[in-house]
């Protein structure tokens, strides 16, 4: 059992941009009481055409600005980083590391898929990362694609417009095939648009890492006694740049507004 002290300590999120406020949203829905700092390193992105060292060093910097802040537990909200990162930073780090990849991967092999089709970074689809791992839950039929021109239109506040369905359609249809019965959303972007995908490709289901995630977080902190249980949580918001629509797109990824939220520009890059 940990102290009370680890308990008031906050869960600390990263991701390359501010994609990785899904996963928030959905840590603040299922632990109300806990407090989270979220690092977005928005002036680095994107992370998906990044080498694996580079990405390793960023993730590194990331991960040692929230210890910084105090934190009891460490979410990797980004896949590319989860994939080429993660295990390095749990080795290195002494308090729980969890990323994005096992939890989803976990959730759809339970769903018992006939053939999954993975969307991701180009990063993310190259490190063969979900291939893998699916494949060692015990599902076989695997089709992945990188779709490098998602992030960029869900960026650009494209989502809902006539241009961004063209781009799900030529994006995605590709990968899927007619017996591709669910499609895993590889990118903590991509929820922003899973209803546009539900409506266009309808037949299939649909898995992104946000609510898994969320469920992993809150289950390591119960196994650790770290849970907090009282009270209610503040959010934290750091970014490495503050673009000038930063509010309107954090808003869309968080799904709240941002008057109660702690916002503030750092530049955390170690020398």
């Amino acid at each position: 059992m940990m102290s009370n002290v680890a308990c008031k300590k906050a869960i600390g999120v990263f991701d390359s941009g501010l994609g990785g406020l899904t996963v928030v949203k959905e840590i603040i829905r299922l632990l109300p009481e806990e407090d989270v700092v979220y690092f977005g390193d928005v002036a680095r992105l994107p992370y998906g055409n990044k080498s694996r060292e580079t990405v390793v060093k960023f993730s590194v910097e990331n991960s040692l600005f929230l210890l910084s802040q105090g934190i009891k537990l460490l979410v990797v909200a980004c896949n590319t980083a989860t994939a080429l990162a993660l295990e390095f930073l749990q080795s290195i780090f002494s308090i729980p590391v969890v990323g994005v990849v096992d939890p989803v991967v976990e959730r759809v092999a339970r769903m018992s898929p006939k053939e999954v089709a993975v969307i991701g970074t180009v990063s993310t689809i190259r490190s063969g990362v979900y291939q893998s791992r699916l494949k060692k839950f015990g599902v076989f039929g695997v089709n992945a694609k990188a779709c490098p021109l998602l992030v960029p239109t869900i960026e650009a506040g494209y989502v809902g417009k006539s241009i961004c369905d063209e781009i799900i359609k030529y994006e995605i249809g590709p990968v899927l095939s007619k017996d591709t019965d669910l499609l895993l959303l590889a990118c903590t972007h991509y929820p922003i648009i899973k209803k546009r995908i539900r409506t266009i490709f309808p037949s299939v289901r649909i898995v992104d890492s946000a609510v898994p995630t969320a469920r992993a977080v809150k289950d390591l902190l119960e196994d650790y006694g770290m849970r907090k249980t009282r009270g209610i949580g503040k959010l934290r918001i750091f970014v490495s740049d503050m673009p000038n629509d930063f509010a309107v797109i954090a808003r869309r990824f968080l799904g709240k507004e941002m008057d109660d939220v702690t916002i503030r520009k750092v530049d955390h890059v170690l020398s």
